[in-house]
């Protein structure tokens, strides 16, 4: 796993050169797929040692994430999933809270709509680099509780 260090000045200017630089080599070199959940967002932004808020609970910080997002809508393939990043990435765009015992808790609606994007731009972009986006489609929204069907999946990558 790779790590991308974003400082705190780039989520303040909204600054993505550290994400086009890397993003601009990998698709130079045509190689998405070698780099498929390799990376993992290092988010540096200072807090008081009072601030109780989680990164996605910051203005700035989740701003940043939606302009990454419009930029790059793909880029969630990129990110390391078993290290909890895709969890993190969809933190900072759908709607949430916490719970002690149960974790993040995202608003229903809005996680359907945020899976459902990435679904569509993924089996959109995938086989432009010779990549079969089925079975990675599915993984994405399993991660995310859902189950899609074959057939569905079928339908939008024929």
């Amino acid at each position: 796993m790779a790590e991308l260090k974003i400082p705190h000045r780039d989520i303040l200017s909204l600054n993505l050169e550290p994400i086009k630089i890397l993003v601009q080599s990998i698709l130079l070199d045509n190689a998405l797929a070698d780099h498929e959940q390799k990376f993992q967002l290092i988010i540096d932004f200072p807090r008081e040692s009072n601030d109780p808020r989680e990164l996605s609970e910051i203005p700035e910080v989740r701003l940043w994430f939606v302009r990454l997002d419009a930029v790059f809508p793909w880029f969630p393939f990129l990110l390391d999933w078993k290290s909890g990043e895709l969890g993190r990435y969809a933190a900072m765009l759908v709607p949430h809270q916490f719970h002690r015992t149960e974790g993040i808790q995202y608003n229903p609606e809005a996680l359907e709509i945020f899976v459902m994007g990435k679904v569509f731009c993924l089996s959109e972009v995938l086989p432009e680099f010779d990549i079969q986006p089925q079975s990675r489609v599915k993984a994405i929204a399993q991660l995310l509780g859902y189950d899609l069907d074959d057939e569905f999946l079928n339908s939008i990558t024929a």
